[in-house]
């Protein structure tokens, strides 16, 4: 009985972690169905995103220092989609003003939102980050797996590689967090799988009511390739850095990094 409290009281942390996300996912299957006037369906869904950024900071869900970093995925996620969209790897069909190369800003967003995901989450349920690598170590790796993002396309793809490293160096690291109280912990190169396969869940459903389209998906929808899992698991880890430098440098959680200790 315990452990199925323990899972709704979970499931319920995740929940109010994943509203940002939520939202958008909503907004995209609305104004699939429905047309609304004046304006692109691009440009509503920026409008929303961007109502719904202010009424996160307005009601205290997300904090000042927590929406710098927000804005700081949101332009690495559109700089992303830039580059993506100018190469073919996927496209936004429909017209709107607040295009930008092809690109509507509100695609900034859903990378944003995964931000926010991660900063809530660590908020709600006390992450604690236990022998989390030397950060001369860490920064090099992301750096490289958001790069090989944009060079795999001139030079060749060494995500796997990189996939490798990333177990290598994240072998012995730990997510510690609590529920309830009650303090538990997972391995934390299983919590990037975890993420990144969850992520790959949501694309399909954004494919699924236009968000963008990839190449196969032109005539009809389908499936994204199950491969993709490897994409949002690396950029995860990229994210996952950004939000643990941020409290690292503001101190709003502990965080064991070897044998010392940052509160």
């Amino acid at each position: 009985m315990r452990a199925l409290i323990q899972l709704v009281r979970f499931g319920r942390e995740q929940a109010l972690s994943c509203l940002f996300p939520v939202v958008i996912f909503a907004s995209l299957a609305l104004t699939q169905i429905i047309s609304l006037p004046f304006l692109s369906r691009y440009d509503w869904l920026l409008i929303i995103c961007l109502f719904m950024q202010w009424v996160m900071v307005r009601s205290g869900l997300e904090t000042r220092d927590e929406l710098k970093v927000i804005t700081l995925f949101h332009l690495i996620g559109l700089a992303l989609e830039l580059f993506k969209v100018h190469m073919g790897s996927w496209g936004y069909p429909e017209d709107g003003y607040s295009k930008v190369f092809g690109v509507p800003l509100y695609s900034g967003f859903m990378y944003a939102s995964v931000a926010s995901y991660l900063c809530q989450a660590w908020r709600r349920l006390k992450v604690e980050l236990v022998q989390w690598p030397p950060f001369i170590v860490v920064v090099p790796l992301a750096s490289a797996i958001y790069l090989n993002f944009f060079t795999h396309h001139y030079w060749i793809d060494i995500r796997w590689w990189l996939s490798g490293l990333v177990i290598i160096v994240f072998w012995k690291s730990w997510v510690k967090y609590q529920v309830g109280g009650t303090c538990y912990r997972m391995p934390l190169a299983l919590s990037f799988v975890l993420i990144g396969f969850f992520i790959w869940i949501a694309e399909n459903i954004a494919t699924f009511f236009g968000a963008w389209e990839y190449p196969n998906q032109t005539d009809a929808w389908s499936l994204v390739h199950l491969g993709k899992v490897s994409s949002w698991l690396l950029l995860v880890i990229v994210s996952f850095l950004i939000v643990a430098t941020l409290k690292l440098v503001k101190g709003k959680s502990s965080v064991k990094v070897g044998t010392s200790h940052y509160s």
